[in-house]
């Protein structure tokens, strides 16, 4: 009977977009849950790490969002890569922080994250850049980005993307919609030239001013040299005795992990990061 009753709110309540939400039951159900026990929690608990390590060891899968020929917004909480996971989570994160606990309410959360002005699910709105999801999260009020002090922000990325009009055929949807590639320009050009401060993987150590600095449950944006792209990963901020780590949906690990190496160890194990930007979650 609850399982009805949760679609018949779903039906009533998601006004916001003429396709409904793709999901499976167990989706649902673990929505509930999770919004059910995160708001019973302590006060002065972490929320969003609390929330985060609930989904540890979940499987990485890439390209969740893409199961069909036409986007629609897909909930999925079994199969998780790095930027679902962020979104997932900080979507019930948001619904507990406002007391709005249903099925409903997440979707439009998970909506507001994901496209552009939290608008209607179409692919070319998709926020595909983390940068583009970082701006557009920012002018909706859902985050800030730290770029201070400095040191430890001694750097400054500029941003130059082109990396999806450059490799159509590395994503089905835009392969299969050519009429689609001048949008996805549109979307890299607005953060073409952006200028932001990031912490070198150099100045990420274990001190007072780090810790001073990066909080439990920011969300960590390590950014790439790759020609083409913004950002290679993302994660949330984790506190250890021995340092920062990195709780992540992890392609190396194929899951959900709360790194065991510390974040410095992990950035010099690749070339291709050269350190991380910060978002701090409102």
């Amino acid at each position: 009977m609850r399982k009805f009753f949760i679609a018949a709110l779903l039906m009533a309540s998601l006004t916001m977009s003429a396709h409904l939400p793709q999901y499976v039951h167990q989706d649902s159900v673990c929505v509930m849950q999770i919004l059910h026990d995160a708001s019973k929690v302590p006060s002065g608990t972490n929320l969003i790490l609390y929330i985060a390590r609930k989904f540890k060891d979940v499987p990485y899968v890439a390209h969740t969002l893409e199961p069909n020929d036409d986007e629609r917004l897909i909930v999925n909480l079994r199969q998780l890569d790095c930027t679902t996971y962020v979104e997932t989570v900080l979507a019930l994160y948001r619904c507990v922080k406002a007391g709005k606990l249903t099925f409903a309410d997440y979707c439009k959360q998970l909506q507001l994250l994901r496209y552009e002005g939290g608008g209607e699910p179409h692919y070319t709105k998709r926020l595909h850049y983390f940068t583009s999801w970082m701006e557009d999260n920012r002018l909706l009020g859902v985050c800030d980005e730290v770029q201070s002090p400095n040191p430890p922000f001694t750097a400054v990325q500029k941003v130059s993307v082109n990396w999806m009009t450059t490799h159509v055929n590395n994503y089905r949807m835009l392969a299969n919609r050519p009429e689609w590639v001048p949008a996805i320009r549109e979307m890299e050009k607005k953060i073409e030239g952006k200028r932001y401060r990031y912490i070198p993987k150099t100045q990420v150590k274990n001190t007072r001013l780090l810790r001073n600095t990066i909080k439990d449950g920011d969300v960590i944006v390590i950014i790439t040299n790759k020609k083409g792209l913004d950002t290679q990963h993302l994660g949330f901020a984790s506190w250890h005795k021995d340092g920062l780590h990195l709780l992540n949906a992890s392609s190396i690990h194929h899951k959900v992990i709360e790194e065991p190496m510390t974040l410095r160890q992990y950035l010099y194990k690749h070339s291709t990061m050269p350190g991380i930007r910060i978002l701090r979650i409102k």
